[in-house]
């Protein structure tokens, strides 16, 4: 820790950085920010830049407001994004109490708390997600800037150039990039951060939504990780490939077994299935999301896994290395997910079927889309919730998610939630208005 700060304050000084930002979330997962200048920036390492915690969704109550944001100097970054003339570093931070006690309603630290966990069990949890996301014209419509599909590629792909400008400013900020690529609806695309530990993941997530908004507007587009913006389109997805180490080996793989899975293994993608229910809520949050989680495009709806049908909620991939690159693919959360919650759940349901030895159901070989109703219940396929209300209901009933949460996240998400969705029932649609005036 003495190396880190060291290493933040000379950075700070060579590069001659103008001001640091300091990062942190709400429950629901959106970006909060202040900056410092280098003059604050010891005192913020030692003891934490007090800040008014009522003002934050879902933290504190205004008789007990007073909060501290201290710094993780581990996330130290400079940030290099168009119209930067300034150097510019940034920071997330853990939330405490004025006391110095960490605050259970801090979303970073209900994953820190999570990861304990695992660290206990001799368990390294890692993530690489797939991130989706659509560009359009402006905010004002959804008018994409192409109708390319998969893969596509056109001489003067204004898209291409974007995607290429947010590649060189993430890896800019020190978050490596897997692949990026057109995705199948139009003006569509997708960027595959590279594994690393899901606390880190969790961060670069947050830093890759703003990299990606602020590199687009930069060039007068606007980016969205609203999961289902049009009608007939594919959604954007967040399928995360998840996996447990043991220090240096990966404790999913085993090279004996049929699926290349380790007893781990298969009790980790048991423990997904078992809760998939309950934890959708909080991995696909938005009434939106469920626009999304229907037949027929691609998205998962039915409970099961299986190894090359991309119609399973979760999917077990065949390996490209032999020796650790056994992973487990959840293909149920969206971009616009809070990370720290989402990953929480993921590693707290696959650590719950390790624990209690879940059995893993058979694999499911048929296109899950193509059965009847009657066929997947004869195979014990079950659906995803349908909507927000029905993820709340299940969730609500969860005292696995309740104690994964804690009691103040998991009582001011369900009570956010029911409050948004109170107000879409409430709403009357252009469906409405469309289908029924004219002939009402």
């Amino acid at each position: 820790m003495e190396r880190q700060l060291e290493y933040v304050l000379r950075t700070v000084e060579e590069r001659n950085v103008r001001f640091v930002r300091l990062w942190f979330t709400d429950v629901s997962g959106f970006l909060k920010s202040f900056a410092i200048t280098p003059a604050e920036l010891e005192d913020a390492l030692e003891a934490g830049m007090e800040f008014d915690g009522s003002c934050i969704e879902g933290f504190t109550r205004i008789q007990e407001s007073d909060m501290l944001a201290r710094p993780d100097p581990g996330t130290f970054e400079l940030v290099h994004l168009p119209g930067e003339e300034t150097p510019v570093a940034r920071m997330f931070c853990d939330i405490h109490l004025p006391s110095g006690e960490p605050f259970d309603g801090d979303p970073r630290f209900v994953l820190k708390r999570t990861l304990e966990r695992a660290r206990e069990k001799g368990f390294t949890f890692y993530v690489a997600p797939e991130m989706e996301y659509f560009y359009f014209r402006s905010a004002d419509g959804t008018e994409p800037l192409d109708h390319a599909s998969y893969f596509d590629l056109t001489p003067s792909d204004l898209a291409s150039e974007l995607r290429k400008q947010t590649i060189l400013a993430l890896e800019g900020m020190g978050i490596p990039v897997q692949y990026s690529h057109h995705e199948i609806s139009p003006s569509q695309q997708e960027i595959d951060l590279r594994y690393t530990d899901a606390l880190t993941m969790a961060d670069n997530i947050l830093a890759f939504r703003t990299v990606v908004k602020e590199v687009a507007q930069s060039r007068g587009v606007y980016a969205t990780f609203m999961p289902k913006p049009v009608a007939g389109w594919n959604g954007s997805g967040m399928h995360s490939h998840l996996s447990l180490f043991e220090g240096d080996v990966n404790a999913f793989h085993d090279p004996g077994d049929e699926y290349g899975l380790s007893k781990v293994g298969k009790c980790f993608v048991a423990g997904l299935l078992q809760h998939a229910r309950e934890i959708t809520a909080i991995t696909n949050q938005w009434v939106n999301s469920y626009k999304r989680l229907i037949a027929g495009y691609e998205a998962p709806v039915y409970i099961c896994w299986a190894r090359n049908n991309r119609s399973a909620l979760v999917r077990v991939p065949i390996p490209r290395r032999a020796d650790s690159g056994s992973r487990v693919e959840y293909r149920a959360p969206d971009p616009a997910c809070n990370p720290y919650l989402a990953f929480s759940l993921m590693l707290a349901a696959g650590l719950k079927g390790i624990e209690e030895g879940y059995p893993l159901p058979p694999e499911a070989t048929n296109n899950i889309f193509e059965m009847t109703p009657e066929e997947r219940l004869a195979e014990g396929i079950y659906n995803l919730p349908n909507s927000l209300a029905e993820a709340l209901d299940v969730m609500e009933k969860s005292e696995f998610v309740a104690e994964v949460l804690g009691e103040h996240v998991f009582d001011y998400f369900i009570r956010n939630k029911r409050l948004e969705w109170a107000e879409y029932k409430s709403y009357v649609t252009p469906f409405e208005i469309d289908r029924y005036l004219g002939v009402l």
